[in-house]
């Protein structure tokens, strides 16, 4: 299996411990392009980065699946015809399995029926090769300004109701008012229930960090989560696991 490329824009150093910035500062789209075409990745990969995306790349089906199940992604692109499992067998089982993040299709595959069953998968847009780069870009810009009907625009998870939309969240109809970062803090943890959550994972893929060692940036947002989340006499949803991390149990 080839492994996971992963190229940034810049090049982050690690933040001292005392001096991450607390700040809702803008984060890069992240993006994550399932290509087996390495001379096509590597291109599509620079052009993105260059336009501010932050791109992960899997090589084979099997691997873009596994990605797409354990990252945050806010964009998919696949190319249609991989090695280990079909793009279309891969949205298939995405879309099955609940993930709504918009994806567009890559395909030398130009007939209009090859067009309509990437559609049918779940693909919300179709891009045949070969094809310019600022086509792509255009396509991507455009998918992010979709509105989301007809996509998950709510979230439950036991006791949990969020509303991506709104973004208002209620447990059992009690309103829960949340900051930008606990309410993205809660998403992540709520689109991964009785999972163990490390520390490294969170600032990764909240805070878009790298990890950091000895801060306690992490610690101190989940316990204000909590304090919000699990007030006095309510059944704690947000367990901390003793040297591993945090996770969110639904009760049975």
């Amino acid at each position: 299996m080839a492994a996971e490329k992963k190229i940034k824009k810049t090049e982050r150093q690690p933040w001292p411990s005392d001096a991450l910035p607390e700040s809702e500062e803008q984060t890069p789209v992240k993006l994550l392009l399932v290509e087996d075409d390495d001379s096509l990745a590597e291109e599509i990969v620079g052009d993105l980065c260059g336009r501010g995306y932050e791109v992960s790349r899997a090589a084979t089906g099997t691997e873009g699946l596994e990605m797409a199940r354990k990252g945050d992604y806010a964009l998919l692109v696949m190319d249609r015809m991989l090695p280990g499992m079909d793009g279309l067998s891969v949205l298939e089982t995405l879309r099955e399995q609940g993930m709504t993040m918009p994806v567009l299709v890559l395909s030398a595959l130009s007939a209009v029926d090859d067009r309509i069953s990437g559609l049918k998968a779940g693909g919300d847009d179709y891009l045949t090769k070969p094809f310019v780069m600022e086509e792509l870009a255009a396509r991507l810009e455009a998918l992010l300004r979709r509105p989301v009907y007809g996509r998950a625009s709510m979230l439950k998870l036991g006791p949990l109701e969020m509303d991506l939309l709104e973004r208002r969240v209620r447990r059992d109809g009690r309103e829960i008012d949340l900051l930008p970062r606990e309410f993205r803090l809660l998403e992540y943890m709520v689109r991964r229930p009785n999972t163990v959550l490390t520390r490294t994972m969170l600032l990764e893929d909240v805070w878009n960090y790298r990890f950091v060692p000895r801060t306690n940036l992490v610690d101190v947002h989940i316990g204000k989560l909590r304090r919000k989340v699990d007030k006095d006499g309510e059944e704690p949803l947000i367990h901390s696991i003793r040297g591993a991390g945090f996770c969110l149990r639904v009760p049975e």
